[in-house]
Parts: structure tokens; C-alpha cells; sequence
């Protein structure tokens, strides 16, 4: 059979993709729910069932990495960053219009089952292992919290308000990651997650244009009026930046106002990692472009210092600094969650 002709077929779980590329994510250990979602598990997931270290929003926020989902519900991204580790479908020679919407929608609860079921039974290898406590792994099994940041654009999907409600009717706190170009969508969330992120990719326009590739006209634009809104919003706000050595590690000020402007409670300043989809020769990227923790530390100074934040922690083996915005911010960033 033809590669064209596989592409072409419906992947074996009705996802909404072209089936070989489908396929190319199971090998990567995506697992799918419904048409447009998808789970897979963490390495700190993993790492924390083996008593082998947690993750930094453990350190920073005190989730607990056992009992974490990583999940997305909308596959597909206007965007096409050149650090993102997420497989690019034209990279691959697909033709999919991966930000086409869908005519219809899966149902939020549907979703929401779906993922805590498909959760369960990637840990479900776990339980015979050694190096996995008893107690830890029947934790993992009543799942606490949702990282919706694993692929894609959450916001494309147009239920999140239902969705995020789902989650939290299951005491299941959500932290929800987005690209901050889709203004209406924002504008439109009702119910909030328990910690909302974006995404900072660039500190001005040029480069902001260079290293996202946007699919969308007027991209800039748009993550502009995005933090207009971002900034008001009631609930915990974070910014995120990857760092990449020499392509958008510069411009300090230039993130200090775009953090005046968002105004988050926490940033993290992360340095970009070499792996997956942005090892395609297409992004040029490489080994070398990966900051070390102490020139991300000293950036994450430079911005600090700039914006007024305070830099509060940080962790080594996910070479990520924390900014909070004041000395209250620092106080409370560890959460006190329901279950």
C-alpha cells in the first residue's frame, strides 16, 4: 500500500488525523480518546511511581507527579515552533490542515473518562515493578491533576468550559497551557482552570514570527490582545518561556514588558531540550542550542530584574528557574488541593 493511500486511511481509533501520522504518535506513546484527544505519560509520571524524583510543578506548585495526567484535547496547533518536540505534519509530508475544526465535537464528560481510563492503564505496567511502592502506584489510580499541555492548541476545543468543569467535579485541579493566540476562546472561559499558562516564544515580533512559523495570519497581533484579557483573569497566572541559546535568548526587556503587560503571578524560564519533532533537520536546531541551568539562571536574572519579579526557586534536572511577581505570590504558590 502506498504511503498516500495510508495516509489516507481513518486511523483505527477514528482520530481525526491522517492515519499514518496516527500512527507515527502511538510509536511515541501517545494514546488516543475519542476523535481530537490524547494522553501520554510524563517521565516524571514515571519517575515519581519509582521514587526516582518528581517534576517542577511539584517543587513549584506541589502537584503530586504520581497522580498527573498529561493530556491534550484538541491534537492539532496553529503553530509550527521550531522547539516544540510535537511531530509538524508538513515536516512529515502530510497534507492534514491540522487547525481545520471539527464538525463535531466529542462530549467533555466522554473526554474526561476517557483520559483518567487511558491513565490507568498506561500505569497499569507499573504495579509489578520493584521500584514502585504499593501505596504510591494505588494513588496513580486516582488521578488529582491534568496537565492539558501535551500537544496542539487546547483552546480549539470549543467545550473547555464543560471540560474544565468535568475535571473539577472529579476533584481533578487542571492546568491548562496555551499558545496565547486565540483570543475569543479566552474571552469565552467561564469556568477557569486551577492554573492557566502561556506560552511566551519570542520577546518582539521578528523573532517571535522566526521561531513560531505561525499558520494563521496575524499571529503577533493576536498574542498581544491575548494578554490584555490574560492579564485580569481570576485565576493563577503563569507565563512560560523556552529558551533557545541564540535564537530567542535575548531582548531581557523585551520579556520583562511583555510580562508587564500579562502581568502573571509566576514565570518560568525554562531552557529549550533537544528532543522529538525538534530534532527534524528542517528547524535547524541542535545539541548546542540547549542552555545550561546557569546560563538560564542568569537570564532569568537579567528578567527579573527588568520586570521586578523575584526569582524564588528552581529545578536542576528540568533546567527551569521561577519568577514570582511578589512576595505574596511566593508565599502561595504551593497549593492546597482538594484530594
Amino acid at each position: 500500500m502506498t504511503s498516500k493511500a495510508v495516509q489516507q486511511q481513518v486511523s483505527p481509533q477514528n482520530v481525526h488525523m491522517p492515519g499514518e501520522l496516527a500512527s507515527m504518535m502511538k510509536k511515541q506513546g501517545y494514546h488516543f480518546v475519542g476523535s481530537h484527544s490524547a494522553t501520554k505519560i510524563c517521565a516524571y509520571t514515571a519517575s515519581s511511581l519509582k521514587g526516582e524524583g518528581t517534576c517542577y510543578k511539584h517543587r513549584f506548585y506541589g502537584i503530586r507527579s504520581w497522580r498527573c495526567i498529561q493530556a491534550t484535547p484538541a491534537i492539532g496547533c496553529n503553530l509550527a515552533c521550531t522547539f516544540c518536540w510535537r511531530i509538524i505534519p508538513e515536516e512529515e509530508g502530510f497534507k492534514w490542515n491540522e487547525i481545520n475544526a471539527l464538525k463535531e465535537w466529542d462530549d467533555p464528560e466522554m473526554i474526561v473518562e476517557g483520559l483518567v481510563k487511558e491513565h490507568r492503564r498506561i500505569i497499569s505496567g507499573y504495579k509489578g515493578n520493584e521500584k514502585v511502592n504499593p501505596k504510591i502506584w494505588e494513588q496513580a489510580n486516582d488521578p488529582a491533576h491534568v496537565a492539558l499541555s501535551l500537544t496542539g492548541e487546547p483552546l480549539f476545543y470549543p467545550k473547555m468550559n464543560e471540560l474544565i468543569a468535568a475535571f473539577h467535579k472529579r476533584k481533578i485541579s487542571t492546568f491548562l497551557v496555551t499558545n496565547g493566540t486565540m483570543v475569543n476562546a479566552l474571552k469565552s472561559l467561564t469556568t477557569l482552570p486551577t492554573q492557566l499558562y502561556v506560552s511566551v516564544q519570542a520577546p518582539n515580533k521578528e523573532a517571535y514570527e522566526r521561531i513560531t512559523r505561525p499558520k494563521t495570519i496575524g499571529a503577533w497581533d493576536s498574542f498581544m490582545k491575548f494578554l490584555e484579557v490574560f492579564c485580569s483573569l481570576p485565576t493563577r497566572r503563569v507565563f512560560r518561556l523556552t529558551l533557545i541559546r541564540d535564537e530567542n535568548m535575548v531582548d531581557a526587556k523585551g520579556y520583562a514588558d511583555l510580562i508587564k503587560r500579562g502581568r502573571p503571578h509566576y514565570v518560568e524560564v525554562k531552557g529549550f531540550v533537544f528532543v522529538g519533532g525538534a530534532r527534524n533537520e528542517k528547524r535547524n536546531l541542535s545539541y548546542t542550542k540547549m542552555p545550561s541551568m546557569e546560563e538560564v539562571k542568569a537570564f532569568a536574572n537579567e528578567i527579573a530584574k527588568e520586570a521586578g519579579y523575584l526569582v524564588t526557586d528552581y529545578h536542576e534536572s528540568s533546567n527551569i528557574v521561577l519568577l514570582c511577581s511578589d512576595e505574596q505570590a511566593a508565599k502561595s504558590r504551593i497549593i492546597r488541593f482538594e484530594k
